[in-house]
């Protein structure tokens, strides 16, 4: 089979041309068989070293080293097998509008060989894996092959949805009570549509009760904006629909974390992308992102020295790490890291509330955007 070329993934690309680049490497294995030679499956090589940080676009991407399995080597035969079987049910999936989660495939597909007593999956980490790669040989997304991971987060504000895979619903989501819309791990354009948004930006918000805290005070009604709650790092459907209402409807995306090297990763991954996923920040990143919150000097400006909290060991070594990657090579972010190595302090965001409760509502974020003192 001939080897596929690293072309760039579409995020317009439909189910049925997707379906078609399936039916296409299956078409060469078929042919490699025909001409009864060793039949090949390409996928992209995964893992930090093929991984890039492209100064330009601004994103994690993955590089251009290949890993070619073959049917007829021993050590690679099972996981050829694992492999056809979840690109068939892909297609299958695709071919028939059906969806199915990660768990389901597995179960699906799962049985023992006839007359064996080989199984052809002994466990999902196997099947998710056959899932990756198959993603990474056409250069798509697993939502674009109808399947899904478990979804988290929370959408909240005035924006309407359609969701074109249950009876055309539409609805607001400023209008579901105080808990808002549960955001789905498949958020493709085919699937659900973005109506109609009333709102300046995006407040993405790290933890569940500091997006309770804004929707109690009113404040995406009083500010004009939508927030997202990711509920720790961000879920791919999340990060998906961040991007949507970043590159479709051109809203500025600012992101609200605890001021910890975990919750400025989880800012890292929202904006550059993540190395695990390099090969789809294409469609889930934000580049142009900015991060609103909390910092390390927010503590001495507003005065928050009896509410930190003391680093553990695995922030310190987070800080470390992000220090040399490429995307924080600048003054604002190398201060903010050389700080927490040196105070070995962190800030959560509901340390706000020794201010007072609607605090963060009222002072903090309003002065933040208005001054525009964000980090890059």
């Amino acid at each position: 089979m001939p080897k596929q070329k690293n072309k760039v993934a579409k995020e317009k690309e439909t189910p049925k041309q997707i379906a078609a680049k399936i039916y296409d490497m299956a078409k060469g294995i078929v042919a490699d068989i025909k001409k009864e030679t060793d039949p090949e499956f390409v996928t992209q090589q995964r893992g930090k070293s093929n991984v890039e940080f492209d100064e330009k676009k601004g994103i994690l991407k993955l590089g251009d080293k290949e890993t070619t399995r073959t049917f007829l080597n021993v050590g690679h035969a099972k996981k050829f097998m694992q492999t056809m079987l979840v690109s068939a049910k892909a297609h299958e999936y695709l071919k028939h509008n059906k969806t199915a989660s990660i768990r389901e495939i597995y179960y699906e597909l799962k049985h023992t060989v006839p007359n064996t007593k080989e199984n052809t999956f002994e466990g999902q980490t196997e099947s998710d894996s056959c899932i990756v790669d198959l993603e990474h040989s056409i250069n798509s997304i697993r939502e674009k092959l109808n399947l899904h991971a478990n979804p988290k987060g929370t959408l909240y504000g005035d924006i309407t949805l359609k969701d074109k895979m249950h009876h055309n619903d539409t609805f607001n989501c400023g209008k579901l009570g105080r808990g808002g819309w549960s955001i789905m791990s498949r958020l493709e354009p085919e699937e659900i549509d973005i109506m109609k948004i009333n709102a300046k930006y995006v407040l993405v918000i790290e933890t569940e009760a500091m997006y309770e805290r804004l929707v109690e005070e009113r404040f995406p009604k009083d500010n004009n904006c939508i927030l997202v709650s990711t509920g720790g790092q961000a879920a791919r459907g999340t990060r998906r629909l961040i991007h949507r209402l970043h590159t479709e409807k051109k809203l500025p995306v600012y992101v609200f974390t605890d001021g910890d090297p975990y919750g400025w990763y989880i800012y890292s991954v929202i904006k550059q992308g993540s190395m695990a996923l390099a090969a789809h920040s294409g469609f889930m990143a934000c580049p142009n992102a900015k991060y609103i919150g909390m910092t390390l000097d927010d503590i001495e400006i507003y005065d928050l020295q009896n509410v930190t909290e003391k680093m553990k060991d695995g922030d310190l070594k987070r800080a470390k790490e992000m220090m040399a990657y490429p995307w924080f090579q600048n003054e604002a972010w190398q201060h903010q890291l050389k700080k927490a190595l040196k105070e070995k302090v962190r800030i959560e965001q509901q340390a706000l509330a020794n201010k007072s409760l609607e605090f963060v509502a009222t002072e903090y974020l309003p002065t933040k955007i208005k001054k525009k003192d964000f980090l890059p």
